[in-house]
């Protein structure tokens, strides 16, 4: 049994190797599926995700500005904040985050722990306090019962609280898009435009940017290059973190993965369209413009960008109890 066991082991360590090789040497890789560490670690996550009591309103939750129905955004130009405020920037997707090399359009959080506890406390979002939101979580039994079974101690606190979300947030990848599905072998998964978008998107240097599993997130370029970038959005981009005059306009280069699920595009959501986004692009940073059907093949390429969305048993969340702060949205 054992030189059976060993041989069927051999087997497919080889069957691994020849898959592996079986995938093509592009600029861009494929997104593979999220590991689960600690499954319990994010269920409660998920929960934290989806519940607006950790807004002051009690209306307002992460899933508000990155709805995960509609790509890990919110399809607004800016988001809703508290008491209906205009928020100052575009809601980037929440999908494949974790493949960021930091958060926010200006990289002000390092990772989505800490990216996780900015919208709580900030008044123009969520506009509660960390401590305000641990007092609420304190308040509801089933989250106290939850925290102990999950870090060992009923103690709940930011750390936690953050620290739970992106766990959740990690599991958020989209494998297995067509174009994934091209890279590791399979010469039908894309159509001829949808091919030759892709080539004309590497012969115009767009994989400069965009590259790597997320296509992109991985750098800070700044916006316009060959033009500069007209808007009326006070974003400042890296300098607001630097507080580097040369750091003006620099964000980051946003996942163009299931792009077409997450418009308006840029960071003041101004390109209402792939069409647009693209075509803007080609002249504002590589110098280029784009005919009309190129800019079709190149749409139809990053189409093939879509994964597999996340899919989930919706959460039943703790009930509040009488010392639980009630919602009031109207306040």
């Amino acid at each position: 049994m054992r030189i059976k066991a060993i041989a069927v082991a051999s087997a497919l360590a080889v069957a691994g190797s020849a898959w592996a090789a079986t995938v093509r040497e592009e600029p861009i890789q494929p997104i593979e599926p999220a590991k689960v560490v600690n499954p319990a670690m994010v269920e409660l996550g998920k929960k934290l995700y989806f519940d607006p009591r950790l807004s002051r309103s009690g209306f307002i939750s992460c899933n508000s500005c990155h709805n995960l129905s509609m790509g890990g955004s919110d399809n607004l130009k800016t988001s809703i904040g508290d008491k209906w405020q205009q928020g100052p920037i575009n809601s980037p997707t929440v999908l494949n985050s974790s493949l960021a090399v930091a958060q926010f359009w200006d990289g002000r959080a390092a990772d989505l722990k800490e990216q996780a506890g900015g919208p709580i406390a900030n008044p123009g979002e969520m506009a509660f306090t960390h401590d305000l939101a641990v007092d609420t979580l304190r308040s509801i039994p089933g989250y106290v019962s939850e925290f102990k079974s999950v870090f060992g101690s009923a103690a709940i606190n930011i750390d936690k609280i953050t620290q739970a979300i992106a766990a959740f947030e990690e599991t958020l990848v989209t494998p297995n898009s067509p174009f994934d599905q091209w890279l590791k072998g399979d010469d039908k998964a894309l159509t001829d435009r949808e091919l030759a978008g892709y080539g004309l998107f590497k012969e115009s240097g767009c994989v400069a940017c965009h590259n790597g599993p997320a296509v992109g997130g991985t750098s800070f370029q700044k916006m316009g290059l060959f033009e500069p970038y007209k808007t009326n959005n006070p974003a400042e981009g890296r300098a607001a973190v630097t507080g580097k005059d040369e750091d003006r306009m620099n964000f980051k280069v946003p996942t163009l993965r299931n792009v077409e699920l997450t418009y308006p595009y840029f960071h003041d959501g101004e390109a209402a369209t792939l069409e647009e986004a693209v075509d803007i692009m080609g002249r504002l940073q590589l110098g280029r413009k784009y005919s009309e059907q190129e800019i079709s093949d190149i749409v139809a390429f990053l189409k093939t960008l879509t994964g597999d969305q996340p899919t989930f048993v919706m959460p039943l969340l703790p009930p509040s109890s009488n010392d639980t702060p009630k919602p009031d949205p109207w306040k």
